[in-house]
């Protein structure tokens, strides 16, 4: 019989971000679904949808809130305003502030949509259950996250890159690496691309455009998961009037556990 985690970690968390924990959420909550997060105004919401529905892999819509709210089903006693440890706000796809709390942001559109989208850090646990490092938690800073020039399928009045994250993998164990995280593709599932970064326009491992660098190791592959920081790049690409999302490698923590979403 498989344990569930225990959900009072998830609590602890989320009120840790609440209360100004800033920092990238890559091994909180072990177990726990970790969620990107966009909030639109209702009337570029369902050219979103759309978007995303054309774009699973990197946006796979976990939840969307009814216009307004700012509860979701994922957590129940959660506030999409508070608990997530940094909040970016856009205003015609410029980034103009980074704020630990979105409460003020929010109240200037009582019509927000919010999607939560999965996160790969949900497959982390499995991978390192499996023994397989996950570099950036082992060096104790966020992900890197790259654009790519492969573009997404536009829909409505948005387009945009598929933007990835990457995690050096031992050669041996790439393959392993894919069937863990191809058993949650709710969370982005499999990789998207396995070395040759120059292959998705990425230059350089060591400048990543979100995130920080990590280590590659003799012997170590990049592996290419695609990313939800993606909806961020369709925001500077479309220019929306106003959007709010999660501040890359910084997530929302729910209460379902990674296990609710394999296959």
């Amino acid at each position: 019989m498989t344990l569930l985690p225990d959900p009072a970690l998830a609590r602890a968390a989320r009120l840790a971000c609440r209360e100004g924990a800033a920092r990238p959420t890559a091994g909180m909550a072990p177990g726990f679904t970790q969620c990107n997060m966009i909030s639109l105004p209702r009337d570029w919401a369902w050219d979103f949808l759309l978007y995303a529905q054309r774009n699973p892999k990197p946006c796979p819509v976990l939840d969307v809130t009814d216009p307004g709210s700012h509860r979701t089903a994922l957590a129940s006693d959660a506030d999409l305003r508070t608990d997530i440890p940094l909040y970016r706000i856009w205003r015609d796809g410029e980034l103009v502030e980074e704020t630990p709390d979105a409460t003020a942001a929010w109240a200037e559109h009582p019509d927000l949509v919010t999607f939560l989208i999965g996160c790969s850090f949900t497959f982390e646990t499995p991978l390192q259950q499996a023994g397989i490092e996950i570099r950036h938690i082992s060096q104790g800073c966020n992900v890197p996250m790259f654009l790519t020039d492969r573009d997404c399928r536009p829909a409505g009045r948005l387009q945009g890159k598929m933007v990835v994250s990457m995690r050096p993998i031992p050669a041996a164990r790439v393959a392993e690496a894919a069937m863990i995280s191809g058993r949650t593709p709710a969370v982005h599932g499999a990789p998207v691309h396995i070395g040759a970064p120059e292959a998705l326009g990425i230059a350089d491992l060591a400048r990543p455009d979100f995130g920080d660098p990590v280590e590659v190791r003799p012997g170590e592959v990049p592996v290419f998961w695609a990313c939800g920081v993606t909806p961020q790049a369709a925001v500077m690409a479309s220019k929306p009037p106003f959007a709010i999302t999660h501040a890359p490698g910084y997530m929302f923590i729910t209460d379902v556990p990674d296990t609710h979403w394999q296959v």
